[in-house]
């Protein structure tokens, strides 16, 4: 959860203040409920169902701000309101309906981390729970949030939450992560810094957005209300809004992309290479965020890039990222369609756990456990390995994952280079601070780390390697 905060503090923040109630309302609440459910039950993206989701029932302004404050912030917050609600309830969590709980959910973000009146925060969640599971179970809601509503955030994490717990427990329960994922980060990032980062998880991030050089410039979504990002030459941040409602992305020229996925695609191209810089590939490119700057970019240096994806509908939405330099295709990344050494320069953004993104994608932190790493690691190693004979000697490979977790980055990159002797590691963060002379505080290398709590960005790791 973010730090608690009192009610009155909150309502200077928080969307959602007192507000008529009545069917919009009803309306703002069903749409987060639904999201969230498909989320549980259809392993949906909240980041792309929740927009679809507000235009077809045409809630805007303030209506749409307080259904993704309550989608997201629900999501986010899961951890730690299932602790309270554990309390409140005279049934074990594990046998309450999963619609019902997912409404119970629902209403206790409203009681303890928005500026809603408790009571109106009550008497709309039992609606709903009316509306999903009938009158009995609207008794049943509505007494347990009666008693969440007896305390606000801060004296419910006093007893959920209380001091003498051990770290791990405190700080999942308190911030509303799952305890490997609170391990993994501590080990990733220290004991210093680890309360700041899951703080960071749990803060809604602004929207980043990339203008795509050649087809759009920062200036147009400056002019559509957008802001400079720190780092990157060509992104802005936008504050709050629709990005589609911006003519440029909506046209495909430029597009929603974190800045730290801007940055390592910036570094896969400034990285000092041996001969030749005109054939570039991508080899794990879907949905097409990296591709479609790497397309641009390769236009204005006389580049090609060739964009592959193993998954063919993914490929679809890679073509309508890119330009005509670039190709794409269907095919497997492990299993190379092209000869050995055939690029200059490599892109493995390879799949992983996703730790790095918690903030634009809270539920993800509730879809994995840890044997996801393992699984993933093999995957890793394999794309990482396909990618260094991909390359010709003098090229240069970037591995990047959305993950911070050690055993998705450096132990990945160590296994794979171990034993062999025609690999240099490069300086990422020397390479990237050419491109961005303020960015600090990635790393003392060979590797690069981005942080939320630092960087404002995603946690994305980057390792930049030159064939010998």
């Amino acid at each position: 959860m973010p730090p608690a905060r009192n009610r009155r503090r909150t309502e200077n923040r928080r969307p959602g203040g007192p507000r008529k109630t009545g069917r919009p309302q009803d309306l703002v609440r069903r749409t987060a409920f639904d999201v969230i459910r498909a989320v549980e039950t259809r392993d949906a993206y909240a980041n792309l169902l929740l927009p679809s989701r507000l235009r077809d029932r045409g809630l805007t302004g303030r209506d749409a701000a307080l259904a993704t404050e309550l989608t997201y912030g629900t999501l986010r917050g899961r951890g730690t309101y299932d602790a309270v609600l554990a309390l409140c309830s005279d049934r074990e969590l594990r046998r309450v309906d999963a619609p019902l709980l997912d409404v119970l959910r629902l209403g206790a973000h409203q009681i303890l981390a928005t500026r809603i009146p408790p009571h109106a925060a009550v008497g709309t969640t039992v609606e709903l729970a009316r509306s999903v599971s009938g009158p009995g179970q609207a008794k049943f809601a509505n007494a347990v949030l009666r008693k969440v509503a007896t305390r606000d955030m801060d004296a419910w994490l006093e007893i959920v939450a209380p001091a003498d717990t051990d770290t791990t427990t405190r700080l999942s329960v308190r911030h509303s992560h799952p305890k490997w994922i609170v391990s993994a980060l501590r080990d990733a990032v220290g004991n210093g810094e680890i309360e700041e980062l899951l703080a960071a998880d749990n803060a809604r991030p602004r929207v980043a957005l990339v203008a795509r050089p050649g087809r759009a410039t920062v200036q147009e979504l400056y002019d559509a209300g957008a802001e400079p990002t720190p780092y990157s030459p060509y992104g802005a941040l936008l504050q709050e809004g629709d990005p589609a409602g911006i003519a440029a992305v909506r046209d495909g020229r430029a597009a929603v992309q974190d800045e730290a996925s801007q940055m390592v695609a910036l570094a896969l191209i400034e990285a000092p290479l041996d001969g030749r810089d005109s054939r570039w590939a991508d080899l794990c490119a879907g949905p097409g965020g990296k591709a479609g700057l790497l397309s641009a970019l390769a236009a204005q240096r006389d580049a090609r890039l060739l964009a592959a994806d193993v998954q063919p509908h993914r490929a679809g939405l890679v073509r309508d990222a890119v330009d005509d330099h670039a190709g794409v295709i269907a095919a497997d990344g492990t299993a190379p369609a092209w000869r050995p050494a055939s690029f200059d320069r490599v892109m493995v953004d390879a799949p992983c756990t996703g730790l790095g993104a918690l903030r634009r994608r809270p539920e993800a932190r509730w879809r994995r456990g840890p044997e996801s790493v393992a699984e993933l690691g093999a995957l890793q190693r394999k794309l990482l390995a396909a990618a260094l004979e991909s390359v010709r000697p003098g090229g240069v490979v970037a591995y990047v994952t959305c993950s911070p977790h050690l055993a998705e980055t450096r132990v990945v990159v160590d296994d794979v280079l171990r034993g062999r002797d025609d690999v240099e590691r490069l300086d990422a963060p020397a390479v990237l601070a050419s491109v961005a002379p303020d960015l600090t505080g990635l790393g003392d290398g060979p590797y690069a780390q981005f942080w939320p709590h630092r960087h404002g960005t995603d946690a994305m790791f980057l390792a930049l390697l030159r064939r010998t």
